[in-house]
């Protein structure tokens, strides 16, 4: 069978909860000293946009699917583990790149782009050089950029 290459393209977003103790995770890395997501998982934008990203090319859906039944039958709130099941469903495809943009006001997230990229690579089994992220503020014109939650938007590059 001869494949193409495809482009998928995700988009989470949720806002920050009032749960003090839950962390804030983030491309799975945690961030301290910031409110956790009001979700049902850990609210990772990053791993949940790319999942997204990934449903486009498979039409396997790993949020509105997947993910809900691990969540809510087996208790599972990690979002690496949704991934994983993501990448499964990439079975016949290679990731070639990922892109990430991702807005919040706050955290001020670009400290911590290196280890999110490299978090996601290691996940997905690539290198890092294959997986782009830029953060924006959003200058305060969005809820996002008024430190109401945070926005991610994924590019997903297979072969």
């Amino acid at each position: 069978m001869l494949l193409h290459m495809k482009v998928g393209i995700g988009q989470d977003s949720h806002r920050f909860g009032s749960d003090l103790h839950k962390p804030f995770v983030i491309g799975g890395i945690v961030i301290d000293d910031v409110p956790g997501m009001d979700a049902d998982s850990d609210g990772d934008v990053v791993l949940h946009a790319l999942c997204n990203a990934i449903t486009s090319i498979t039409h396997v859906p790993i949020l509105g699917g997947v993910a809900i039944k691990m969540c809510h039958e087996k208790g599972v709130t990690n979002s690496a583990e949704y991934l994983m099941c993501g990448l499964q469903s990439l079975n016949q495809y290679t990731i070639e790149h990922i892109a990430f943009s991702v807005e919040a006001g706050a955290p001020r997230l670009q400290k911590h782009v290196d280890a999110i990229r490299e978090n996601v690579a290691q996940l997905c089994g690539i290198d890092a050089q294959a997986v782009g992220m830029t953060v924006t503020s959003g200058d305060g014109m969005t809820p996002f950029g008024q430190k109401i939650g945070v926005q991610c938007f994924c590019m997903l590059t297979v072969s």
